[in-house]
């Protein structure tokens, strides 16, 4: 591999690209380390250090902060990160199905491609812009709704910052948010890789180290290394078997028929539809998670120091502390998690559209004729294929919540849920990729 790697840097236009996406990347983690105009750093990291070391955090915005590297909770100008675009291609993915005019660009290739994601991009910054007035409304109102008890009385943001001031931030925000969207496309025009999906695993890769630091330093026993290295095992172990699982698919075969066009003869040939175990990849947790902090973020906005009643209730039962979740939340994480997945593939893997293409060209599945059997079967294998991956996504995404239970431990779990998937979904893409650049210069490859 490392003979591999080292001959990736001697062929020059891949090294070029290598070393492009490397400088993007650097470039996109300065900037989550320069402050927002207007922010009380000092107070901040005071407030913040405060709430994770009681374990009071209230989690609301865990993911956003996950995804932005950090950099959410130390307002800087990359706060948001690439939250707002997940966000916008989520939804826009969920409106093809229901609007006629985004399915119907859909089809149309490239072309109208081009098109949903210039759409995409103007929704992104019509999120940034909600979700960043929000946030920092309530940050210089009420921080401790977002940031936990240990940020109550506290100015986070300076109070002689005016309206000006506010909009003068809300720019700069919604300011970042455009320019990381710019820097994913330009990585995956130039560089090597998905760039939206590398400036992610950036951004958790970047507080890996320290979370899993956390583990040892956050032990309540009397050595913290036998916990360390047993969650550094435990993490080993579920690599491997993100790897393996992700790796996994189911293939259907598929035979072509011989036809004559003109003089020529087209068709005789034989593949295969590959149908992943995991089909959903991350999306269901995203989903999941963003579902469960809603209740939380509205008990906070309501009444944040509350010590009865439904808003009680909600920090308790959806709120994380020192022994991590309670069990009315990862039952529904889990089932949540089984429920997206499903819902997902319905919409994505569409068994209708696949048998009539199949039939247009000459396709069929031997043994099934071709038609509405081919796509109940194809719906048939699709639910089967889904069960597996469900419990698999949903097995991943609680471990962390058993973890930190199970070890009392006051820092973050890092091999878990979204943080493992994204990691080794990431990684394992953008290894083909410049595996297959290699193979292309005549060069042996990463996998032997």
């Amino acid at each position: 591999m490392l003979t591999a790697f080292a001959r990736a840097f001697r062929t020059p236009d891949l090294r070029k690209k290598l070393l492009f996406t490397l400088g993007i990347m650097a470039l996109f983690r300065l900037g989550a380390h320069i402050p927002a105009p207007g922010v009380d750093t000092k107070a901040l990291s005071a407030c913040v250090g405060i709430s994770k070391a009681s374990g009071q955090g209230n989690g609301a915005l865990g993911l956003i902060n996950l995804f932005s590297g950090g950099a959410l909770l130390q307002l800087s100008i990359f706060a948001l990160g690439i939250m707002p675009y997940i966000t916008a291609s989520i939804i826009l993915q969920l409106l093809t199905v229901v609007i006629p005019r985004l399915e119907a660009l859909k089809k149309e290739g490239q072309a109208g491609q081009t098109k949903i994601t210039q759409y995409t991009r103007y929704l992104t910054i019509g999120l940034a812009i909600l979700q960043s007035t929000t946030m920092l409304t309530l940050m210089k109102n009420n921080p401790s709704a977002l940031l936990g008890p240990g940020c109550s009385g506290t100015n986070v943001i300076f109070q002689k910052v005016d309206w000006i001031g506010m909009a003068v931030m809300v720019i700069t925000l919604t300011a970042g948010t455009t320019l990381i969207m710019w820097l994913g496309e330009l990585i995956t025009d130039r560089g090597i890789g998905n760039g939206m999906s590398l400036l992610i695993f950036t951004s958790i890769t970047a507080n890996f180290p320290s979370s899993l630091w956390s583990i040892k330093q956050g032990s309540t026993t009397m050595d913290g290394w036998p916990v360390f290295f047993g969650v550094l095992l435990m993490g080993m172990l579920l690599v491997g078997l993100v790897v393996f699982v992700e790796q996994g698919q189911r293939r259907i075969p598929v035979q072509y028929a011989k036809r004559m066009v003109g003089r020529r003869m087209y068709g005789g040939s034989s593949t295969y539809i590959p149908m992943k175990v995991n089909q959903a990849g991350v999306i269901p947790v995203i989903f999941a998670s963003s579902l469960l902090q809603l209740p939380l973020m509205v008990a906070n906005f309501t009444n944040p120091n509350a010590t009865k009643g439904w808003a009680h209730w909600v920090n308790r039962e959806f709120g994380m502390t020192t022994n991590g979740y309670s069990l009315a939340y990862s039952v529904t994480y889990f089932l949540l998690i089984l429920g997206f997945a499903f819902f997902y593939v319905s919409i994505t893997f569409v068994p209708d559209e696949i048998a009539d293409n199949m039939k247009k060209y000459g396709g069929f599945i031997p043994g099934i004729r071709a038609g509405k059997p081919t796509a109940e079967y194809l719906q048939y294998v699709s639910t089967r294929v889904t069960w597996p991956g469900a419990l698999y996504l949903a097995v991943i995404a609680i471990i962390p919540m058993i973890a930190l239970a199970e070890f009392h431990a006051s820092g973050k779990f890092p091999f878990g849920g979204t943080t493992i998937l994204i990691m080794v979904g990431v990684g394992l893409e953008t290894v083909k990729q410049i595996e297959s650049q290699l193979q292309q210069h005549n060069y042996e490859g990463f996998l032997r």
